[in-house]
């Protein structure tokens, strides 16, 4: 025969504790290092967000409104100026030109200058694309250890790397016991000037 009377502390109780998806986030959370200087912004962040999480917030919508814009037909002289021409070739829209799977798109802004040799800029917004596969020689965004990167891809003779773009910063080997998650391949960087 069982007890049925209730402990006075510690063990389990049926319908104690925190309720699946009740907390401020609705959803399950986890630790993650970040940069002390991160730390506030992604407090205000979480303070001021309506928004699902960055997998929804940043995330491409699977249906995008077409926006066409228009693509005029000349090329712009980046050396000695020609004459305007004002004839519009076609439309762009930039959901087609930046965006090959809709659902497996997310953009991240860059922090930092490891990756300028690559053209990629503090402040830059990368698009990044899930379903692309992460081949060495790519640029990637990656969690190493719960610390969020974007570096290439170097992958010889079983042995990884990420590697920067700028002289300043060493290369990372990914060593044994070290946690190594790829979110996608870099397939656009846009800048604002």
């Amino acid at each position: 025969m069982t007890d049925r009377r209730s402990k006075p502390r510690g063990g389990f109780r049926p319908g104690a504790g925190r309720k699946l998806g009740s907390g401020p986030y609705g959803e399950p959370t986890q630790a993650m290092r970040l940069p002390v200087s991160a730390v506030p912004a992604v407090r205000a962040w979480l303070a001021e967000r309506t928004a699902p999480l960055l997998s929804e917030a940043l995330a491409f919508t699977a249906s995008p409104i077409p926006w066409p814009l228009p693509l005029y037909g000349s090329r712009i002289s980046a050396g000695f100026p020609s004459p305007a021409d004002d004839d519009i070739e076609a439309t762009i829209d930039l959901n087609e030109h930046l965006v090959q799977h809709p659902a497996a798109t997310f953009f991240v802004r860059v922090q930092g200058e490891s990756m300028t040799g690559a053209g990629i800029h503090d402040g830059d917004l990368l698009v990044v694309d899930r379903a692309l596969e992460p081949r060495s020689g790519a640029i990637v965004v990656a969690v190493v250890d719960g610390e969020l990167t974007v570096k290439r891809l170097k992958i010889e003779c079983e042995r990884v790397w990420l590697m920067a773009e700028n002289p300043a910063y060493p290369p990372l080997e990914i060593r044994d016991g070290q946690e190594l998650f790829i979110w996608g391949v870099v397939a656009h960087a846009v800048r604002s000037f």
